[in-house]
């Protein structure tokens, strides 16, 4: 058996390599890959519905809050406007 520390050190390789590849992929494929995994998982969504649903409204309203965030950022970067993601003077989120 392999010792654990040659174990730990293969999967940071990996962890490595996958951080690499998603940080070359676009939002566009990024958004393909998780609309293709939640087709996939969907049926397991539909079982765990009830169990999950707080956890998962609050994660939408999470996402939407972050979008909308986004959304002015962008919105003021395009006009010129100082701006930071965190809504105030030091970029704090």
């Amino acid at each position: 058996m392999r010792d654990l520390s040659t174990m730990r050190l293969g999967w940071e390789e990996v962890e490595a390599e996958k951080t690499r590849l998603l940080r070359q992929m676009t939002i566009q494929e990024g958004i393909s890959q998780l609309l293709a995994l939640q087709r996939i998982f969907e049926p397991q969504f539909r079982q765990t519905e009830a169990l999950f649903r707080p956890e998962r409204e609050a994660y939408l309203v999470e996402l939407q809050r972050r979008l909308r965030k986004l959304a002015e950022w962008t919105r003021k970067q395009r006009n010129g406007e100082p701006s930071t993601i965190g809504g105030d003077a030091s970029g704090a989120a």
